[in-house]
């Protein structure tokens, strides 16, 4: 779970990174500190309710806006704005347009937790 090293005194460009993909709720792996990675991802549309029992999920919008729903509420996202899912909290993203998200996680979190379907993505997937 390295993935590829990123050479020394190279900055990783997220437009760069964002123009290798099209897809949906697929987060791509960019960067790796210690045991956490640093994951982009496009959404839009509606996500399932999930949880990750073992950690925190960071949410930073990039570009435009991203709902995440709560079981007790919402919190709503515009392009530079962060927000942290506690461990074990339930949550369903949402974007109504597309928006770009730079999630950062420990390495081996599946981003439908402990659910599977048609939205679990492959982890560990760089670019």
């Amino acid at each position: 779970m390295s993935g590829p090293p990123v050479p020394s005194g190279t900055a990783i460009n997220f437009a760069d990174k964002f123009s290798l993909f099209s897809e949906h709720w697929t987060p791509k792996v960019i960067a790796r500190m210690n045991d956490y990675q640093f994951k982009l991802v496009k959404v839009e549309g509606e996500f399932i309710w999930h949880s990750h029992a073992d950690t925190d999920e960071v949410f930073i919008v990039l570009e435009g806006e991203l709902e995440i729903h709560l079981r007790d509420g919402k919190v709503i996202l515009g392009a530079g704005e962060m927000y942290v899912v506690g461990k074990g909290v339930e949550h369903k993203p949402f974007a109504a347009q597309e928006a770009k998200i730079l999630l950062v996680e420990p390495c081996g979190v599946i981003n439908t937790g402990e659910h599977t379907g048609d939205l679990t993505a492959e982890n560990d997937r760089w670019i």
